[in-house]
């Protein structure tokens, strides 16, 4: 009987229509050298014959571990049999090869005596899944303890944050028991790649080239190379970033390359944060424990009443983009006046300087409080005027509404706001000329915006926004991990995830 422990941490899961489609994506897998496939049979159009399939697949590859399972369509899987048709399928499984079995809770809680014919052929995984929500999960355990199994696969829906620290939680409360804990979606994607950590005995990914079969699964490959799932251990530091949204953010592929480049054990995740759930955030990042974050987009301003300490500098601008832990305090920084200020710099003489500002949020705030320090004379635009106004006063700036730009000439134009990001590409602020020689872009995906490419039409000098996300991405580094952070590793990581992106591949 294969021990749990034996399993590999990562399961590709396929779930295909048919038979030979099955085979030739669990070939590929096998081939790349994934050696443990989940073979979900319920989405088969011949489930059976996916099963007695296994016996040749496993001929050729002697070396992969099957799962399989057949998950029926009352407990939202796609097998319309009985039980007694379910357990037929898994035995046939079982018989040509299959090393382990998932039983959903209500078919085992079912048939508990046909369980029995597994018991020394193949582990026996009983799983509850809830699509809709995390429920307090104490009852959930004492419901699968009084079924009898080899391990226990507990999948939640995440709705707020603090429901991944509560999955989590699930693995380590039943340490004698072996257990698979997951949240799904994409709010629930930082417990894929930490449940091995809290004592999980697995996690599940999608295959290279095929649909997942959860929301939030990410290709096998990427979650070994990327996050380095396989050696993640307890003392290994947790880092990420908190946005919304966050799916397209480059940051995880860009600071977990410089972590591994400087051999430090660390990881680096997405934190899906929306307005509504930052305190809750903190509830889980306290309990991660985490050791520190990005921030970014709509967090930068509304973070700093979490924070226990600020630097001066953030504190004047009054946004924070870098947040670390350090003596059991939270504390802040703004490391995005360097990304604003050394690009500028390299084109720009900055002291004496005109520069129009687009924006009015956190990312508007640090730019214009930088270049003022520089000796910049700085002028606000934006789409709403009133917070125009509110932040130009702050700062000591200019306030222009759009219309006003008519017969003005700058420097620079600095764009700070969301327009022109991934993936509305071609909204753009200027519909004509561009008022300036310079024209920095704060926008990094896509890497040419509709704003950067009509700058280069009209003759003028363009800074695109990878520029200014590197130089706060070092900044960052530097702050959590007290090392010189390896530039050109960081640069070529975030032009990789840029193009893996713009040609819709997945990244490596």
């Amino acid at each position: 009987m294969v021990q749990t422990r034996s399993l590999p941490r990562i399961c590709i899961a396929l779930g295909l229509p048919d038979v030979p489609s099955l085979l030739a994506h669990a070939r590929r897998e096998a081939e790349s050298g994934e050696t443990f496939l989940e073979f979900r049979l319920d989405f088969l159009d011949q489930p059976i014959e996916g099963a007695t399939a296994i016996r040749g697949f496993l001929d050729k590859f002697p070396d992969t571990l099957i799962l399989a399972t057949c998950r029926r369509h009352q407990n939202h899987g796609k097998f319309n049999g009985s039980i007694e048709d379910q357990m037929a399928v898994l035995d046939e499984a079982v018989r040509c090869g299959a090393q382990a079995v998932d039983v959903e809770i209500e078919s085992a809680e079912a048939a508990q005596e046909r369980l029995h014919q597994f018991r020394g052929r193949a582990q026996v995984i009983v799983s509850y899944h809830n699509f809709e929500a995390t429920p307090a999960l104490d009852t959930v355990v004492a419901r699968m303890m009084r079924v009898t199994a080899d391990g226990y696969k507990i999948v939640t829906t995440a709705r707020k944050p603090s429901d991944n620290i509560r999955v989590l939680a699930a693995a380590r409360a039943l340490p004698k028991h072996r257990m698979v804990v997951l949240a799904m979606g994409e709010l629930g994607f930082p417990t894929r790649v930490l449940s091995p950590v809290f004592g999980g005995a697995f996690t599940y990914a999608a295959p290279l080239v095929a649909e997942s079969t959860a929301a939030g699964q990410v290709s096998g490959h990427y979650l070994r190379h990327l996050y380095r799932v396989e050696k993640l251990a307890k003392a290994t530091k947790v880092y990420g970033v908190i946005a919304d949204p966050v799916r397209h953010s480059i940051s995880p592929s860009v600071l977990n390359r410089a972590f591994q480049a400087r051999r430090t054990d660390a990881v680096y995740l997405p934190f899906l944060v929306t307005p509504a759930h930052l305190r809750d955030f903190f509830t889980m990042a306290e309990r991660l424990p985490l050791a520190g974050f990005s921030v970014t987009i709509p967090h930068k301003q509304k973070v700093i009443r979490y924070l226990d300490a600020i630097d001066p500098l953030a504190k004047r601008i009054g946004a924070v983009n870098t947040v670390w832990r350090k003596a059991g305090r939270w504390r802040g920084a703004n490391t995005d006046v360097a990304g604003v200020t050394t690009p500028l710099a390299r084109v720009l003489r900055l002291q004496k300087s005109t520069v129009l500002i687009v924006g009015n949020g956190g990312a508007a705030r640090g730019a214009a409080f930088a270049l003022s320090d520089a000796g910049g004379k700085v002028t606000l635009t934006g789409r709403n005027p009133d917070r125009v106004r509110a932040l130009a006063k702050i700062c000591g700036a200019e306030a222009l509404a759009k219309e006003q730009l008519e017969g003005r000439h700058f420097d620079a134009v600095v764009h700070a706001t969301p327009l022109g990001m991934f993936p509305h590409v071609d909204e753009c602020f200027f519909n004509g000329s561009i008022p300036a020689d310079v024209v920095f872009d704060m926008v990094y995906n896509p890497l040419e915006t509709a704003l950067l490419r009509r700058a280069r039409e009209q003759g003028k000098t363009a800074i695109p926004g990878l520029d200014m996300f590197i130089e706060q991405a070092v900044g960052q580094f530097e702050i959590w991990t007290g090392e010189t952070a390896p530039r050109s590793v960081m640069h070529k990581a975030a032009m990789e995830a840029l193009s893996h992106e713009a040609s819709g591949t997945p990244a490596k």
